[in-house]
């Protein structure tokens, strides 16, 4: 029942998508007597784009998400490693029979280096199909056919393909992981998602280790760099307001340790 409706919801709670709702709101007004609130619909459409696609809008939104965890700087022994999904287009790569990756393709490259860095760890491919009104295809099988033509054994390799969203992957995985007191186990995502991720495995009760890849942004440099194109600008505004709506709905329906984990 979340899962369902966390979609249908999260559906509005994307900028663009709300504001093209008003604006197809307005143009059905044209239709009745309601011409004068139509047209400030209209209007209130075009510009509220015009801001959340071309302002610095999206990267102010996106920086404190991406900023809230440092770039990994372990040592030592690592037991295991979990790969959160959102790096492989599983409809994509089932149509073609090849593997399609997606601009968070780093998420992936990082692991199959990890895999070599510590050739002793596990490593957990957390991923199952999120579509809701269609299918979609898990993710794990992809990016396990992926690491093991690179060479990484295939009794190291633990595809998790049951989890839908970021709260299954963390009970889906401890359950795999089943990890040991002392056992130190990474986990590899976007950072700008890593916030929601460590409050979802810090509430399954699972501690890991962040390891953030897939920057968007410079960093704070960036806080008052406009956009050149209307569908990068959307799209990342999109992007930062669904992790922060994300954050939100986790902790106020305890699916989170916290509001804003951190380190």
């Amino acid at each position: 029942m979340f899962f369902a409706l966390s979609k249908i919801l999260g559906f509005f709670a994307l900028p663009s998508n709300l504001v093209i709702v008003v604006g197809l709101i307005g143009v059905l007004l044209l239709l009745t007597r309601f011409k004068r609130t139509a047209r400030v619909l209209m209007v209130a459409s075009i510009l509220l784009t015009a801001i959340l696609a071309l302002s610095p809008l999206g990267n102010a939104l996106i920086i404190p998400l991406e900023d809230r965890f440092p770039r990994w700087n372990g040592s030592g022994d690592v037991a295991g490693i979990i790969l959160l999904g959102g790096a492989v287009t599983p409809d994509v790569s089932a149509a073609r029979d090849d593997l399609s990756l997606n601009e968070a393709a780093e998420r992936l490259t990082t692991v199959a280096r990890l895999a070599s860095t510590y050739p002793r760890a596990k490593i957990i491919l957390s991923g199952g199909d999120a579509g809701l009104v269609r299918t979609e295809g898990a993710e794990a099988p992809y990016a396990l056919r992926f690491l093991r033509g690179l060479g990484v054994p295939p009794g190291r390799l633990i595809p998790e393909d049951r989890s839908r969203n970021t709260v299954e992957n963390a009970v889906f995985s401890k359950e795999l992981a089943a990890p040991k007191e002392g056992e130190r186990w990474v986990l590899v995502t976007s950072a700008y998602h890593m916030p929601r991720a460590i409050g979802a495995f810090r509430r399954a009760g699972f501690e890991v280790e962040a390891y953030p890849v897939d920057w968007r942004t410079r960093g704070p440099a960036d806080a008052g760099r406009p956009f050149q194109s209307v569908g990068d600008g959307l799209k990342r505004t999109d992007t930062a307001v669904r992790e922060w709506v994300g954050l939100f709905v986790y902790w106020l329906t305890g699916r989170s340790s916290e509001l804003f984990p951190a380190p």
